[in-house]
């Protein structure tokens, strides 16, 4: 099966409400969308494609590239239609691999059983044609095979990724409810910062939004900080396409880019865990970090995006002393960040009502499970007329 060579349907999932980020990055790549949905896109490449888009996504989570659709009502049939797929040319006979699954169906009381029965039938296989077999494990950091079955539609595939791409690699110290790599991409591309005009990312945290914006003002991409993927560990890999998309990353690198990205947080501990993250990412000497109240960064004044992402407690009722914060946030933005665009991201509604401010643009997201909000306000300075010019 010579998959890295021979263009087949592939889905590249993202975590909800991500996927018009995706979608502008896949394109942006030069590759043509088949089908867009809530959770990801889908294209018509080779594994050889798949290489590139590992490399470069920012608000990716799995790049699957499809080896077979199938009627499957139950795990016997199931069995005896993987069984039929070429596994040998494939996975190594004294190879590793993981199987992970998103699985409906009425017979199977729990996904585990349907991962058990594709790696019964991938074994089986193997060690029929070559004499021995290969191990398998819950470690996604080899080769991986997922399983998509819904009531009788089955469909099996290579999870080039392994692990997700959604996470960027340099958050070595996470920080307290830290927000997802991925996401913070997304919010950022979402708020339409230039790159060249200053970011501020007050009660910064662990440096996540900070970060990205560094990496994307930049054109780092996140392939320059892995060097595993699924993709590497099956029949037919050839290391020398992997090294040139990692070459063209480095030459891709924007080393002129200057961005004005100020990080604070009342924090001194939060702010050396953002130092640290951000000198992993190669991005330390772009950001400048304050310890401070959110109320005391410094806002530089030709204008940009301000962009804050709070505590916002239980989504049920509020607490007085968010509720100031929030109060305080919006007077912040209205008295010293005039000629901005603020942002605030949110996943309370009874909070964001105290900002005081109103929002041009509720953009959704979530975070985890939790449905949120990136609230926009134009902090106009002089007229509206004035400044509206802007932003155009």
């Amino acid at each position: 099966m010579e998959v890295f060579n021979t263009p087949n349907k592939v889905i590249i999932t993202c975590n909800k409400r991500l996927s018009p980020y995706l979608q502008q990055e896949v394109k942006e790549l030069g590759f043509d969308i088949v089908r867009a949905f809530p959770t990801g896109v889908e294209l018509k490449v080779s594994v050889n494609d798949t290489i590139k888009l590992n490399l470069n996504l920012r608000t990716a989570s799995q790049i699957l590239y499809s080896l077979k659709e199938f009627s499957a009502n139950n795990p016997t049939e199931l069995y005896e239609e993987l069984s039929t797929i070429a596994w040998e040319e494939l996975i190594q006979f004294d190879g590793y691999f993981s199987v992970s699954s998103n699985v409906d169906n009425e017979t199977i009381s729990t996904p585990l059983f349907a991962n058990v029965k594709v790696k019964d039938a991938i074994v089986d296989r193997i060690k029929e044609k070559k004499g021995m077999r290969p191990n398998s494990g819950p470690e996604n950091n080899k080769a991986v095979v997922h399983l998509y079955w819904k009531d009788d539609r089955a469909e099996i595939f290579l999870d080039t990724s392994g692990e997700t791409l959604a996470k960027h690699g340099y958050r070595k110290i996470p920080g307290k409810a830290p927000m997802l790599e991925a996401l913070a991409a997304s919010t950022i591309f979402a708020s339409k910062w230039d790159g060249v005009s200053a970011f501020v990312n007050p009660m910064c945290g662990s440096g996540t939004l900070a970060i990205e914006a560094a990496l994307i003002a930049t054109n780092r991409k996140p392939g320059l900080l892995r060097m595993n993927y699924s993709f590497m560990h099956f029949i037919g890999y050839d290391e020398t396409v992997f090294f040139q998309e990692r070459r063209l990353l480095k030459d891709q690198i924007n080393k002129k880019a200057t961005p004005q990205i100020i990080a604070s947080d009342i924090s001194e501990e939060a702010i050396n865990v953002s130092k640290m993250n951000a000198r992993t990412a190669g991005v330390e000497q772009l950001i400048s970090f304050e310890v401070c109240d959110f109320a005391e960064t410094h806002v530089p004044k030709e204008g940009g995006v301000i962009l804050f992402n709070p505590e916002y407690g239980e989504r049920l009722g509020t607490h007085t002393k968010l509720e100031i914060t929030y109060k305080r946030m919006g007077d912040f933005m209205k008295q010293e960040c005039k000629g901005y665009r603020g942002y605030i991201f949110t996943g309370n509604p009874d909070l964001a009502k105290k900002i005081g401010l109103r929002a041009s643009r509720r953009i959704e997201f979530y975070n985890g499970k939790l449905d949120c909000r990136l609230l926009e306000y134009e902090l106009y300075e002089g007229t509206r007329e004035k400044t509206k010019v802007l932003y155009e």
